[in-house]
């Protein structure tokens, strides 16, 4: 069974019922607290901690009087608008007194369909875990509509555990795990500790249960599930409602674990070998051996740009003898290639009119 103790960086989802009191729409302050204790924890073991957190529009609808129950597009907006401030504020408050930095990140589902917007999300967050903090991913409540919401942090959970190639994710929630039918139904509802592939039967007991503030019941996290496993990350669904979750996790609570089907890196190198490449970068023999040390791809190794791409879209590396080494996802469009191809990562700014990045493409971003 897969476990904490080892997790190199993990993402976890924390439900609006877990931070936000259904009665009085308050901040569960003291639970938040002993949340903080558990990333201590994992900060000081050497995991990078991505929280993707509800709440913003649970907080916000209490200071607005909005009350319970459905809201319209614009309400809800308005709500996200008011609880993001207390909500970042509330993590920045938990946090800081163990010297730990928050940082808050809020996508739509754009910046994870769109390949360009993608690559500048995993950019933002790869530097903030570089940095030491702890971002806090919320979805952009306030401007998303139904056309462009993941509609649930279940599965916005999920992508930002693939974006950063986190090996765990953890759904905490008001349920202690995966179960073969909603056990506030059956009785006789059994609890799975380990679940190692996602078949049709365990699809069919997915059931739609939730509570009052949450969005995401058992479906959306077998969704999750199936996205997170994909990319090489274990995840597991445990009750948060307890003081310092991720330790009782730990220790052994409730919980089922879904496995991880292979490693974040493989499983992201496949990725990258499966996309069609829309353009030809030919290298000079030197680029060819550090490519072989491990090394990212730097312009002046490039002899030669064909094709017409943008950035994040994926393109063919070759050597000088045109035989072919890899593919990988490009940090600039085959214009901006073209000027650069040959030249030192220090000249780019001379030559752009602007600072770039000094890797064509990064070595995370390329199979070979």
């Amino acid at each position: 069974m897969a476990t904490l103790s080892n997790a190199r960086r993990v993402v976890i989802k924390i439900g609006s019922a877990l931070l936000v009191d259904r009665d009085s729409g308050s901040l569960r302050a003291d639970w938040l607290a002993a949340l903080a204790q558990d990333v201590v924890w994992l900060k000081g073991q050497g995991t990078d901690v991505v929280l993707v957190s509800s709440g913003s529009i649970a907080l916000g609808r209490g200071v607005l009087g909005l009350g319970l129950g459905s809201l319209a597009l614009e309400q809800s907006q308005a709500a996200a608008a008011v609880g993001q401030i207390r909500l970042a504020r509330a993590y920045e408050e938990a946090l800081a007194p163990h010297g730990i930095t928050t940082a808050q990140v809020l996508v739509t589902l754009e910046d994870s369909a769109n390949r360009r917007r993608y690559l500048n999300s995993r950019a933002t967050l790869e530097t903030l875990l570089g940095l030491g903090a702890v971002p806090i991913v919320n979805e952009n409540d306030t401007v998303a509509t139904d056309e462009i919401r993941f509609g649930d942090n279940d599965r916005l959970a999920a992508q930002i555990a693939v974006t950063v190639g986190a090996d765990k994710l953890v759904l905490l929630s008001d349920v202690d795990g995966f179960y073969t039918a909603n056990p506030a139904d059956d009785p006789t509802a059994t609890r799975f500790d380990v679940i190692d592939a996602i078949t049709p039967q365990i699809e069919a007991m997915a059931g739609d249960a939730g509570s009052g503030l949450s969005k995401g019941g058992m479906k959306t996290k077998l969704m999750a599930a199936k996205t997170a496993v994909s990319a090489g990350c274990a995840m597991a669904i445990t009750d948060g409602f307890c003081l310092r979750p991720l330790t009782a996790l730990t220790g052994g609570a409730p919980s089922t674990w879904f496995s991880a089907q292979t490693d974040p890196q493989a499983a992201r190198k496949g990725w990258i070998a499966a996309i069609k490449p829309m353009g030809t970068l030919t290298l000079d023999k030197g680029a060819v051996a550090a490519l072989g040390r491990g090394k990212s791809l730097l312009p002046a190794g490039i002899t030669a740009v064909t094709g017409h791409f943008e950035r994040g879209d994926a393109v063919a590396i070759i050597g000088p003898d045109g035989a072919g080494i890899g593919s990988g996802l490009a940090r600039y469009s085959a214009a901006e290639a073209g000027l650069i191809k040959g030249h030192q990562s220090a000249e780019i700014e001379a030559l752009l009119g602007y600072p770039g990045r000094a890797a064509l493409i990064h070595r995370d971003d390329m199979a070979l």
